[in-house]
């Protein structure tokens, strides 16, 4: 899948490995049941590891690890679940990820201001309309939030406190 980040496509220096798969040399995302399974070996290799989350994964198994893990990535299955978005928010406000946070699956394009305000800074994509609009040169961008984040220096609109304006 191509890999958006810093405002344009790059290349990808990892690779995702199943629970069952030989690892490949270099930078590679493991499932988070197989890094918590192989956390000794893992921590071992001369290259860097990432775990990828699952909406219904528990990141608090991962806390520890947090501080040290180079990428986080987190799956949109499905354009309606939307359990990534906490994930993130969580990842980064909670425990202050500070790796990259990598957004993996069925992305829509309208959602991606969303999904930067949330934390993340690379979107690895499927979905071909997506895709398409960004190689287009379209931008995604966002002028209203109905949700303040963490230190985002939001002020809130006065009819509607819950809204802000940014």
């Amino acid at each position: 899948m191509p890999l958006w980040k810093n405002g344009r496509f790059e290349a990808d220096i990892y690779k995702l490995a199943g629970d069952e798969d030989t690892l490949p040399d270099g930078a590679v995302i493991v499932s988070l049941k197989r890094f918590l399974a192989e956390k000794d070996s893992l921590a071992a290799r001369n290259a860097p590891v990432g775990v990828v989350l699952q909406p219904a994964d528990d990141i608090e198994l991962l806390a520890d690890a947090l501080p040290s893990l180079p990428l986080l990535a987190l799956a949109f299955p499905k354009f309606g679940d939307g359990r990534a978005f906490s994930l993130a928010r969580i990842a980064r406000e909670r425990y202050g990820f500070a790796g990259e946070l990598r957004a993996v699956g069925d992305i829509l394009f309208d959602r991606i201001a969303y999904m930067i305000r949330c934390g993340f800074d690379a979107l690895d994509i499927s979905n071909a309309p997506t895709i398409a609009a960004l190689e287009a040169g379209k931008v995604p961008i966002s002028h209203t939030r109905y949700q303040p984040t963490g230190g985002d220096g939001t002020k809130p609109d006065k009819l509607k406190p819950w809204r802000r304006l940014g």
